[in-house]
């Protein structure tokens, strides 16, 4: 659906940015990455961006603990650049999506390697950075350089698809968020614009009962009043996921569990984990000690574990304390498995 301008809308349009920027000043979030509004602070790159990173598909709760251990062991881009993959792999583990760890390795190795250390001020360049997509490019090059980029992400999406009434379904429904908001951008505080943005949709403009009587934007909003402004941001059909099966294997000897490190590339790269096979479409004959389902973004998986033999001498792997399994920096999915074991035996 496009939106058609009028006067109205353009009175409405230049106080947009006011509105939400007084509310900001009043209401905005207090993070561990972020400069509050009126701080006379610099913003460090490196920590926006770590947050940012840590935050695409998960939110603000989960990642708070994983931030502050994060910048308390590795405080610079430099330093994380330094780090052993395994060490940071599984200090990552829990925050899901792994591809997202070895990403954050590359790109901090590549900040080192090929800007000195220093992140990129444009949008443009921080998008050659390996793992950095449109949003992290303008939301790093908005809040840490104060770039007016327009910054999109899910709240983001939310809130200015109800405030234009914009029906059009996701994604092509982005085009028309990210025209709304070109104009609006102020250019003396872009970073703050995107945050406030962000702020609006995850306290006020929520996907469920949005607060509008305490907007700050609710007299422009074309959505205000309408029983259905909950189906906005208009979402396509899901899809069905496919269900795969697996088998893990506990092969345990004198108090130590032996476990193995993941392929460098694929699901739950460079992670370690309980051995085991291919995830297939076909469940196996075997049922198992204990199993756990668990959801990835793309299908579903149910992993049996079954006990096994101690491996070939040859065989990649170490024998890990089971006393000291939280260690490991097992992912969620084997960590799932490894705790019905122990609960189990308890």
């Amino acid at each position: 659906m496009s939106v058609q301008t009028s006067a109205s809308d353009d009175d409405i349009a230049s106080d947009f940015a006011p509105r939400l920027l007084a509310w900001y000043d009043r209401a905005a979030r207090v993070l561990p990455w972020r400069i509050a509004p009126g701080s006379d602070a610099a913003p460090d790159p490196y920590r926006i961006w770590l947050a940012e990173v840590m935050l695409q598909q998960t939110t603000v709760a989960a990642v708070a603990g994983y931030f502050a251990r994060f910048t308390e062991r590795w405080p610079t881009v430099g330093d994380l650049a330094a780090a052993d993959d395994a060490d940071v792999m599984a200090a990552w583990a829990g925050l899901g999506y792994y591809a997202r760890a070895r990403n954050l390795l590359a790109c901090a190795r590549a900040v080192v390697a090929d800007h000195g250390g220093c992140f990129p001020d444009t949008e443009a360049a921080l998008r050659a950075l390996p793992g950095i997509g449109d949003y992290t490019a303008a939301s790093v090059a908005a809040i840490a350089f104060g770039r007016p980029t327009v910054v999109v992400d899910a709240n983001v999406e939310r809130v200015v698809t109800r405030h234009r009434l914009i029906e059009t379904p996701l994604p092509t429904a982005k085009r028309e968020v990210r025209a709304a908001l070109a104009s609006l951008v102020p250019r003396g505080r872009p970073g703050d614009f995107a945050q406030a943005l962000m702020d609006l949709g995850s306290t006020i403009c929520t996907p469920r009962a949005p607060a509008c009587a305490t907007c700050p934007l609710s007299d422009g909003c074309r959505s205000r009043g309408r029983s259905d402004i909950e189906r906005l941001p208009v979402k396509p059909p899901k899809k069905a996921k496919p269900h795969r099966h697996g088998l893990a294997h506990w092969i345990e000897r004198e108090g130590r569990v032996w476990l193995v490190r993941r392929p460098g590339k694929g699901m739950l790269g460079g992670m370690r984990a309980l051995p085991g096979g291919d995830w297939t479409d076909a469940p196996p004959a075997d049922s198992g000690i204990v199993q756990v389902d668990h959801s990835f973004t793309h299908f579903d998986l149910t992993l049996i574990l079954v006990r096994g033999e101690i491996p070939l001498a040859a065989a990649e792997g170490e024998w890990w304390p089971i006393s000291k399994l939280d260690a490991a920096g097992l992912p969620t999915l084997y960590r799932k498995l490894t705790d019905k074991m122990l609960e189990r035996h308890a």
